[in-house]
């Protein structure tokens, strides 16, 4: 062994050895490793006897329970990421994908207000550290004990920031001096969590707090303080956000004022009405001949982009900073649907529309987006207010989760789901009822025409993760491979029989993952 590693004067040495090869040095790879191992005992031998490190103390209790054992064994195996039927590349085949289904353990375990089992922390901020969408429920069920053991790995130090006992630990937002010190002494990240934990304590206390350094912030943090105020907005923020309308930067007088005309009692939004009012109205459409010192200050931008004129570009930031309640009395009393009927006149009916739907999204206003929206069954491209499916999308936020389902189940009705992929992400999961039986209806439509199948794959994704579980047994006749017709897709049978076999399979591993977080009775 001595003789071995004559050719190799230190560890150093034998790493590079090792990374390019022993070729390079005449060397073999026995030499190489009888090195490695004289090399490796010498080391260990020239090792001074240290200190043992002080122990930690112990984890905090989380006095929540534990969640059934069968829901233990659930977790492990999606932390894993393993599929029911073994890991490998390539097809997805017809097994269920574990990774998709974790979030949705981790939501239904919160439900039940379980805590995370001891022996899977470690794998879960494993996975919460490479999955940042998990992060946060994933930390919610990990608890005290988790924040125990990230204090003891670097890799999880994330799970400590801002944290209740970690690293960045907030301070109670009622004790005023701690609230002070940490907002005048923290770091950026640190103050921008304490002013969300602060308005989400007291609303009207965040403008106050924010008031206090307002003069000696740098433009780029102003604009992210500013913007944190969207939670809880209320006339409280009125005079704070008025004065931020006189900001040196022109991105912070935009945000403020778009905040202001969230508020249709501000003076801002009567402002805006007042302008609007002037341009807009049943005798036609006179947009603005420019842009005013006092629209700059409301934060009308004056540069259009490019391809759209000046004067089209102004009036669309008046009519959808102004209050949608002001039209009523200017179109003689009608209503949202009616006055979004009307014809408009010189080919200004893009831009008033798309103005309102902007505003009817700021404004959280259910019946201007419903008149918007028009009915699911017309064409895309004819509806009343925007043909633009991210748009429309938008809108339907505003609406309650009934009437948001009942449209998107009509429009896949009239027009399939391709076109209904950005509507269903606003839809409340899981997908039961009108919605549920409309997706499956559309998915099985699909399959019998022998559609291209592979355009279809998001849809499928997405009601993996969405459909009702109840829906399986329906969709159980779809899972055998049908005849191909002849104008279809090559391929297309198979595809879809193994498509739907996933699907099924999933949504039952779905129902069996609620069934098993379901308390003993």
């Amino acid at each position: 062994m001595g003789k071995g590693d004559e050719g190799y004067r230190d560890w150093e040495e034998l790493v590079t050895a090792a990374l390019l090869g022993t070729e390079r040095r005449g060397g073999s790879p026995r030499a190489l490793l009888d090195a490695a191992a004289v090399q490796t005992l010498r080391r260990r031998a020239g090792l001074r006897p240290a200190e043992a490190a002080r122990r930690p103390p112990a984890a905090a209790d989380d006095p929540r329970p534990a969640p059934p054992e069968a829901a233990r064994r659930r977790l492990a195996q999606l932390l894993a990421g393993r599929t029911a039927a073994g890991s490998g590349g390539g097809r997805r085949g017809a097994a269920p994908d574990l990774t998709e289904l974790l979030p949705q353990w981790l939501s239904a375990a919160a439900r039940h207000g379980y805590r995370a089992p001891s022996a899977q922390l470690p794998a879960l901020l494993d996975a919460a550290r490479a999955r940042t969408d998990l992060r946060p429920q994933a930390l919610a069920l990990a608890g005290a004990r988790g924040l125990w053991l990230a204090r003891l790995n670097p890799e999880w130090r994330f799970a400590l920031r801002g944290a209740p006992g970690g690293a960045g630990e907030l301070p109670d937002p009622a004790d005023a001096e701690a609230v002070t010190r940490l907002w005048e002494e923290g770091l950026f990240a640190e103050r921008v969590a304490l002013l969300g934990a602060v308005r989400a304590h007291d609303p009207a206390a965040a403008p106050r707090l924010l008031a206090t350094t307002w003069a000696t912030e740098r433009a780029e943090d102003r604009l992210m303080f500013l913007d944190s105020l969207r939670s809880g907005l209320s006339g409280e923020d009125e005079p704070f956000l008025e004065a931020a309308l006189g900001d040196r930067s022109r991105n912070v007088r935009a945000t403020a004022a778009e905040l202001l005309s969230a508020l249709p009692g501000s003076a801002l939004a009567g402002r805006m009405a007042e302008r609007a009012l002037a341009c807009v109205g049943p005798e036609g459409v006179v947009p603005p001949a420019e842009c005013d010192a006092g629209m700059l200050r409301d934060g009308v931008v004056k540069q259009p982009p490019a391809g759209r004129g000046e004067r089209a570009w102004w009036l669309g930031q008046l009519v959808e900073s102004a209050p949608l309640s002001c039209w009523r009395d200017r179109f003689g009393g009608l209503g949202p649907a009616e006055i979004v009927a009307l014809p408009v006149a010189e080919g200004w009916a893009e831009e008033i529309h798309a103005a309102w739907c902007r505003a009817a999204v700021r404004q959280r206003d259910p019946q201007w987006s419903k008149a918007l929206l028009g009915s699911p069954s017309a064409p895309p491209a004819a509806g009343p207010g925007t043909a633009s499916l991210a748009e429309r999308a938008k809108l339907l936020e505003t609406l309650t989760e009934a009437e948001r389902a009942e449209w998107v189940a009509e429009f896949i009705r009239a027009h399939g789901l391709p076109e209904a992929f950005q509507l269903l992400g606003v839809c409340l999961v899981p997908w039961a009822g009108t919605l549920g039986r409309a997706v499956v209806d559309a998915l099985d439509a699909a399959r019998e025409a022998g559609s291209y199948p592979w355009s279809f794959s998001g849809v499928m994704g997405l009601a993996e993760r969405c459909l009702d579980p109840a829906e399986a047994d329906r969709l159980e006749a779809m899972t055998a491979t049908a005849e191909h017709p002849p104008e279809g897709s090559p391929g297309a049978a198979a595809y879809w029989a193994e498509a739907f076999q996933r699907l099924v399979a999933t949504l039952r591993m779905r129902a069996c993952m609620l069934a098993e977080l379901a308390p003993a009775a």
